[in-house]
């Protein structure tokens, strides 16, 4: 149980330098440092109602992360009512409400599950379901 509690903390301290990660890379435009993504990675969107997802590959999920990132530039990324789960010690799941606010005012807000896997001796993120909320 230590070892697994080790983990949760470990894990949660990488999951807080990926939130100022992302911060950073709204004020500065360079997506790098977020793109922490298996080579299989992929990302759901659902758009509303019961409607298919929208299925992104890796390339093309961090293409539209440069995009985003250079269309709100100067905003910030809020993470709230973040929930982390150990699956074990090498599986990890974030629940938690994305917004993206600038000058105060919340631009976009989606609901978030990212899925990480230790690889390697690195956590990466294997898959992400995203879900705007109205």
């Amino acid at each position: 149980m230590l070892e697994l509690q080790n983990c949760l903390n470990e894990f949660t301290k990488m999951h807080d330098e990926f939130i100022r990660d992302w911060n950073q890379a709204m004020s500065s435009g360079d997506t790098s440092s977020v793109e922490r993504m298996s080579e299989d990675y992929y990302v759901a969107f659902f758009n509303s109602g019961n409607e298919k997802p929208i299925i992104f590959t890796k390339q093309e999920a961090i293409n539209g992360m440069e995009q985003s990132v250079r269309h709100f530039l100067g905003a910030s990324k809020r993470f709230e009512n973040r929930v982390i789960r150990l699956r074990d010690n090498k599986n990890a799941v974030v629940f938690y409400e994305q917004l993206i606010v600038k000058d105060g005012e919340v631009l976009a807000r989606l609901f978030t599950i990212e899925n990480w896997r230790l690889i390697n001796e690195k956590w990466m993120v294997i898959r992400e379901t995203e879900e705007p909320v109205n």
